[in-house]
């Protein structure tokens, strides 16, 4: 079996009913990454991997810290029995540190989890912040602007994608960066 297949019936069972919004959220992530799997090679799995289970953390089972990426990054460690790079990559998926920061929770995060290679990370940013709350594709810029207008300018959330939002536009291009440069099979 695949490890896309698997995450995917992962976050299916934990979203797709309590969190519906969240679960279409995930489809459309997912859809991104395997549109990156050109770019990918033998990783493209592994990151469609990731974008199913990116959220999982809002599972209303899994709430713990209230950092989403930690939560979920947790579950599918010691539940799940993820291997560590999977769990990284949802640990740190769209420059969580800096709402660990802004939560008081990046001594937990550091510890815990290692951070994943850049260029997989890219690409899981590039997956999660082109990607609407509806599943469909959207520019980044839009996406940063739909999150600020979603949890208002003084929310924790809202403050660390503003600090976020010149790296997260950074993955996102490197990753566009990398698609256009790559062959035409």
């Amino acid at each position: 079996m695949r490890q896309a297949d698997w995450a995917e019936e992962v976050a299916r069972k934990l979203l797709e009913v309590p969190l519906p919004r969240r679960w279409a959220h995930s489809q459309g992530v997912a859809r991104q990454a395997r549109t990156l799997a050109p770019i990918l090679g033998e990783d493209a799995d592994l990151l469609e991997a990731a974008a199913w289970l990116h959220d999982v953390g809002y599972s209303p089972d899994l709430v713990d810290t209230g950092l989403h990426s930690l939560d979920g990054a947790r579950h599918l460690r010691y539940v799940e029995h993820a291997d560590d790079v999977l769990c990284s990559l949802v640990a740190y998926h769209s420059c969580a540190i800096n709402e660990a920061d802004e939560r008081g929770l990046i001594t937990e995060l550091t510890s815990e989890f290692k951070p994943a290679d850049p260029f997989l990370s890219d690409a899981l940013t590039y997956c999660d912040m082109t990607t609407t709350p509806d599943g469909d594709p959207i520019k980044v810029e839009d996406r940063l602007a739909e999150i600020q207008s979603r949890y208002g300018a003084g929310h924790l959330v809202a403050r660390s994608i503003r600090r976020s939002s010149p790296h997260i536009v950074g993955s996102v291009r490197a990753i566009e960066r990398a698609q256009s440069e790559a062959p035409i099979s």
